[in-house]
């Protein structure tokens, strides 16, 4: 696009970010601090300046202007003049070129230089620029799948890591939206019963200074810069712009009609700009002491671990979250978002965790939001940051007690049966008392921050030195074990062992009361030779190697979630005792010592009333080293799964489970 030469008119305060109508771009920003707001246009590039506009108008807190007669594409970026006090949280430096907080799509590719951090250096060449976005999309009639809760199996995955590497997957695909959305890749979700993907990080993020310089890159994408746009290297080759959103659309769509729900991991708690030291990018440049919590002296509070925590009890803050939120339900047609570290988001602005905090408020209200699903990591690293089961009505939120004790009760050698039934029934003790369904706890045993299953039974130890920390970084306390040899074997005792520990673990997860979650990889047996915090590794450490995948363990794993569908074996309601009988392996109730007893852990539970069969079923809990007869309860039994064996032909219902196994048994009529 050429010159430009007319001036803006005053437009209007809202929507926020640039807007095209039939009279040109509207441009609205928010500034309380502000005391000036160039708009400053490029070429298409975003290489060259063309114009630099004040913005003439201000409404309260919103700065905007319509440069009329203008079209989409339109390049450009911000300049905010204001006081330069950092301690009193005012950081307005009019040398560095800011982008749109609203930006739709960036133009640019970011690199870390001497200009980006030097105060006194304008970096308006090499910053990063927003496009101006008018685009549409054929849906097609797309309807979201709206699975229930009680229903659901939450598959997490990494858009790259899924089929970077996979052999059925065009290689022009591999490793994109359009890999996940591949006739290959549907049919393994659906093969499973996946009803729903939980993708790590699509918002456009940036990697790290430490990271580039030790030639890493930032994998897991925790790291945010444009709430509104997607992040380019998930993109066929080439793929930018209106292309990588079509792309994004297109693999929604096509998840959908396989019935799979969309579930975007979101960062609302942090952005990319760092500490004190890092860059001025966006956010810090145009309004500092508004969009971040602050301390004493202006410096960031940081409850994310990443530098700077962002302020959602502040109005407009919260108004930006929103807006992203619904930006990607209306116009990319997602069904849901985990919410990382969403402690913070609760943080009201004396700082301490409010359940009805205002953006919470905000969504049990908003009708764009009404129906979409909610999962919340429910901490942070703040004062209190625990929040565990404190979360509104409409959340499930990440459930580590599950995690942990579901561990220690098959890995351990130790954890008392009172506490893995609390667990396997939902943590009744954290999620009833509030109110809440059983499906609001979200087990898992791993998930992307972590040893994947199969390392979770081949190593006592994290293995991270290609992280670049010293092997300091991840986890120390995993609740794992090597099963007697550290690492890959090809012994097959200990081969044997640690399949039969995986299929218990996977039986204890899907079988369980709550939602379930998978970790993309491990009904394969993923392995990323023991990194348990691979968030730096854009490589094959985290990429799945589908050509050593288990079919075995696929095929236990999609029995598994089938059995979950057909049976529902602990419903998703809170059970009473007319229907769960919980016994010993001699057919004894449990007493209350029974309960607290480390020294004898197995355990049994009779289910009266399943939610989708007439018959009882019976739960079978053997974490010990020795094969262990149960005494059944009065009728004739069959057996439905045997964890030990994996696949049928099952063994007959004699009351023998073997060593570190379950069973799952159904009384016949």
């Amino acid at each position: 696009m050429g010159a430009v030469s007319a001036a803006l008119s005053a437009g209007r305060p809202w929507p926020l970010g640039a807007t095209l109508d039939a009279q040109g771009v509207n441009f609205a920003v928010f500034s309380a601090h502000a005391t000036a707001i160039e708009l400053c246009l490029y070429s298409d590039d975003g290489l060259t300046e063309l114009a630099r506009l004040p913005l003439p108008a201000r409404s309260g807190d919103v700065w905007h202007g319509r440069l009329h007669d203008a079209a989409g594409g339109r390049v450009y970026g911000l300049r905010a003049h204001g006081p330069w006090q950092p301690q009193q949280g005012h950081r307005f430096n009019p040398r560095k070129l800011l982008l749109d907080p609203y930006a739709r799509e960036i133009v640019g590719r970011f690199e870390w230089s001497q200009a980006l951090l030097d105060p006194d250096a304008d970096n308006g060449a090499t910053a990063l620029k927003a496009r101006v976005v008018h685009d549409s999309f054929d849906w097609q009639a797309d309807a979201p799948p709206a699975t229930r809760w009680a229903d659901s199996v939450i598959y997490e995955l990494h858009v790259r890591g899924f089929s970077k590497q996979h052999p059925g997957v065009p290689e022009l695909q591999r490793g994109s939206y359009a890999g996940l959305a591949s006739d290959a890749a549907l049919a393994h979700l659906q093969r499973l019963g996946i009803t729903a993907v939980s993708l790590l990080p699509v918002q456009r993020f940036i990697d790290e200074q430490r990271l580039v310089h030790m030639g890493l890159r930032n994998h897991w994408g925790y790291n945010t810069l444009g709430f509104f746009c997607l992040e380019p290297r998930y993109g066929m080759t080439g793929a930018d712009g209106r292309a990588l959103r079509d792309e994004f659309r297109h693999m929604v769509r096509r998840l959908h009609a396989a019935g799979i729900e969309v579930i975007l991991d979101v960062v609302y708690n942090h952005t990319a700009e760092t500490d004190e030291l890092g860059p001025t990018l966006s956010w810090r440049g145009l309004d500092n002491a508004s969009y971040y919590r602050l301390a004493e002296g202006g410096r960031y509070q940081n409850h994310s671990g990443c530098g700077n925590t962002l302020d959602l009890s502040h109005p407009r803050v919260l108004q930006m979250v929103m807006d992203s939120l619904r930006y990607w339900v209306q116009d990319m047609h997602v069904d849901g978002f985990r919410f990382d570290l969403a402690s913070v988001l609760g943080r009201t602005r004396e700082g301490g965790f409010d359940r009805q905090a205002a953006f919470f408020a905000c969504l049990a209200q908003d009708p764009v939001l009404h129906g979409v699903k909610l999962i919340a990591e429910p901490w942070d690293i703040g004062p209190g940051g625990y929040q565990l089961g404190q979360f509104p009505q409409r959340w499930v939120e990440w459930n580590d007690r599950f995690r942990d004790t579901m561990r220690a009760y098959w890995l351990g050698a130790h954890g008392a049966r009172g506490e893995f039934a609390r667990r396997l029934c939902a943590s009744s003790d954290v999620f009833q008392q509030r109110g809440r369904a059983p499906s609001a706890s979200l087990n898992y045993i791993v998930a992307h921050d972590g040893f994947t299953l199969r390392d979770l039974v081949s190593y006592d130890r994290r293995h991270n030195q290609a992280n670049g920390e010293h092997n300091r970084d991840g986890h120390g306390h995993n609740l794992s074990w090597n099963c007697g040899f550290e690492g890959a074997t090809a012994d097959p005792a200990v081969l044997a062992l640690r399949a039969r520990l995986q299929r218990a673990l996977l039986a204890t997860l899907l079988l369980a009361q709550g939602t379930p979650m998978l970790a993309a990889g491990d009904e394969l047996g993923h392995s990323q030779g023991g990194n348990n915090n691979p968030y730096c590794q854009d490589n094959p450490t985290t990429w799945i190697d589908w050509s050593t995948a288990d079919p075995a363990l696929s095929d236990f794993c999609a029995r598994l979630i089938a059995l979950r569908r057909g049976l529902q074996p602990l419903a998703d309601v809170w059970h009473g005792e007319a229907d769960l009988h919980w016994q010993r392996s001699d057919g004894a109730a449990l007493s209350h010592a029974d309960w607290h007893d480390p020294a004898h852990r197995a355990i049994g539970v009779r289910i009266a009333r399943p939610a989708r069969t007439a018959q009882a079923l019976l739960l079978l809990f053997n974490p010990g080293d020795r094969e262990l007869e149960f005494q059944l309860p009065p009728g004739r039994w069959q057996v439905l799964l045997d964890s030990s064996a994996g696949a049928p032909p099952w063994p007959a219902a004699d009351g023998m489970v073997p060593a570190r196994s379950v069973r799952l048994l159904q009384q016949e009529d």
